[in-house]
């Protein structure tokens, strides 16, 4: 699984041309506004706790959301459908990678879902091959392109789907994870960028 870029929401210090720093640092807003050096040097601490529970929590509540839907049953979800299909990666008797293909009537197209590799086992091209099963399924069923949405943070995924053809066709940087609350908390201490790939196989 591969984890959501996080970040932590801090007041920026803007510099100018000449290096100088434009504004109020952040450390010397707090202890202006708390009058506080004890708080003001607790302050990342606390925010850096914040950023943990909310990232935990939230990384779980999507994981929990995922095996409550389409991972809680695979067959119905990517089996049985025309169109849709699921694969595993065995090596050594083990299973060491999924991936997952979603077909989409409504635009000809057929989605990359669900592609993880053990990370005990990355860095043997098994993510590629799954990759490639997915193109090859689209191009036997006729679909006119494979899209699919990431949430890596590694240039390793991206330049995995730009070696398997794909091209960035846009994102968001305010993505809201399956099984997020949207509360202003996690809003604030959790955020991720999503970005689009898409691979034409055909024009229609």
């Amino acid at each position: 699984m591969v984890w959501p870029d996080l970040f932590l929401p801090t007041m920026p210090c803007k510099w100018s041309q000449n290096g100088r720093p434009v504004g109020i640092p952040p450390a010397m807003m707090c202890f202006v506004v708390t009058k506080s050096l004890a708080l003001t040097c607790c302050a990342p601490f606390l925010l850096m706790g914040a950023r943990y529970f909310y990232s935990h929590k939230v990384i779980h509540s999507y994981l929990a959301c995922a095996l409550h839907t389409d991972m809680a049953d695979i067959e119905e979800y990517y089996m049985k459908p025309t169109g849709s299909c699921f694969w595993v990666a065995v090596l050594e008797g083990q299973v060491v990678g999924i991936v997952a293909a979603q077909g989409r009537e409504d635009d000809n197209t057929v989605e990359l879902r669900r592609m993880s590799v053990d990370s005990r086992f990355r860095g043997k091209g098994i993510a590629k091959l799954l990759g490639r099963r997915v193109l090859e399924f689209a191009m036997h069923n006729n679909y006119a392109a494979v899209v699919l949405g990431t949430t890596a943070v590694k240039m390793a995924a991206h330049k995995l789907y730009e070696s398997l053809g794909f091209r960035r066709t846009g994102g968001s940087e305010d993505y809201m994870l399956p099984g997020m609350s949207r509360s202003p908390q996690e809003r604030l201490f959790f955020q991720i960028r999503y970005q689009r790939y898409r691979l034409q196989l055909r024009e229609e």
